[in-house]
């Protein structure tokens, strides 16, 4: 476990809506303001990190003066747009006294779901990272029904995590971490230090639902983090109060309890790619576009392509072959198979004269290509 954080580059943590509103009282600008003093300390390290944050139901909740939540769905929604105003000004302002830069990203799980959607989300997010920005990510519960009604952060934060393939996944909790029992009725209940994700043992010890504030219980972190590993990404579920808990964790220090992934994030994005998507088509490329992909790990460029097969859109899993017909990788595509071969044997520089816009320099972007 000591290794879990050390050696993490990019990093989700997770909060929720109790520790962000201090169990309903409003939002707790001391606690926001510690967790955004430490995400500055560790962006100074090189570190990137995404702050997925609950709370705007429960901000909403305390302006309105409301004092459990309501179960209608119009009025979970009105609290989620009073609420997300003070959540997203608080971030703000903290993340900014520490010299740091954010953005507000507003996502449903439909968003990660639909593949162009999914594409336009990720390139985002890495976008931001790669500007040194902090996105703070909510569901957008103002105006979909289903993730007010069902959905939760925890598992936001997992699908954030295999989205932007990240190296770990921190959940901040009004727990210790996970217990073999409920360790406020029983006694005798287990600390669980390290386990595997996934492990089935974990479900049954997690128990049932959250707190009247927030949605998630323990059961839906340790679902998260099953999830999270599926793109290779271990997590920690710990006491948002712990002091300096980020960065203690991050120095290598044993806090809370670590679900480790069995499989590592460079093998996990390729075999989801390899095995576990249907291919919508290929594109067939020279010898110097293949060269540079399977010689110098490049990306596919437009330039390169020399046919197009099949029909497909952006955000699908296409095959890219040699002229025999050989696959040499797979990956997901920026554009759709007509725009395709409209920018087929053009330089990047042409793509918007082409199709009147561009979306990314690149046909597929190395970080989403595979070789096969």
């Amino acid at each position: 476990m000591a290794e879990l954080l050390r050696n993490a580059r990019r990093i989700v943590v997770k909060v929720g809506s109790g520790l962000v509103t201090n169990e309903g009282r409003g939002i707790d600008a001391q606690a926001i303001g510690n967790w955004c003093r430490q995400l500055a300390a560790l962006a100074q390290q090189g570190r990137e990190l995404v702050m997925v944050s609950s709370g705007a139901i429960a901000e909403g909740m305390q302006r309105l003066g409301w004092r459990t939540r309501p179960k209608e769905l119009h009025e979970l929604q009105a609290a989620a747009a009073v609420g997300q105003m003070g959540l997203v000004r608080m971030y703000e302002t903290q993340l900014h006294e520490h010299g740091l830069r954010s953005a507000q990203v507003l996502l449903t799980h439909a968003d990660l779901a639909h593949r162009e959607r999914y594409l336009n989300a990720r390139s985002t997010l890495l976008t931001l990272l790669g500007l040194k920005v902090i996105p703070v990510i909510n569901e957008n519960d103002t105006v979909v029904n289903d993730e007010i009604k069902f959905g939760d952060n925890d598992t936001l934060a997992a699908l954030v995590a295999n989205l932007i393939e990240a190296d770990a996944l921190v959940i901040l909790t009004d727990q210790r971490g996970l217990f073999s029992g409920d360790p406020r009725k029983d006694a005798q209940a287990r600390f669980i230090h390290e386990a595997a994700a996934g492990d089935p043992a974990l479900e049954a010890m997690a128990g049932g639902a959250g707190s009247s504030i927030g949605r998630g219980g323990m059961l839906t972190k340790v679902l998260a983090a099953k999830r999270a590993a599926g793109s290779g990404a271990s997590t920690v579920i710990a006491w948002g109060r712990e002091p300096d808990v980020l960065l203690r964790l991050a120095a290598g220090e044993a806090i809370g309890s670590a679900l480790l992934a069995d499989t590592p994030k460079l093998a996990a994005r390729k075999q989801w790619m390899v095995d576990h998507l249907q291919l919508r088509g290929a594109v067939v490329v020279d010898d110097g576009a293949a060269l540079k992909l399977r010689g110098e790990g490049k990306s596919l460029l437009p330039i390169g392509v020399v046919a197009v097969h099949g029909e497909f859109q952006r955000g699908d899993v296409i095959a890219v072959r040699n002229a025999e017909g050989r696959e040499l990788a797979r990956g997901l595509a920026n554009y759709s198979s007509t725009e395709t071969r409209l920018i087929a044997r053009k330089p990047s520089s042409q793509i918007e004269a082409a199709l009147g816009f561009i979306n990314e320099p690149e046909l597929i972007h190395r970080t989403n290509l595979v070789l096969t």
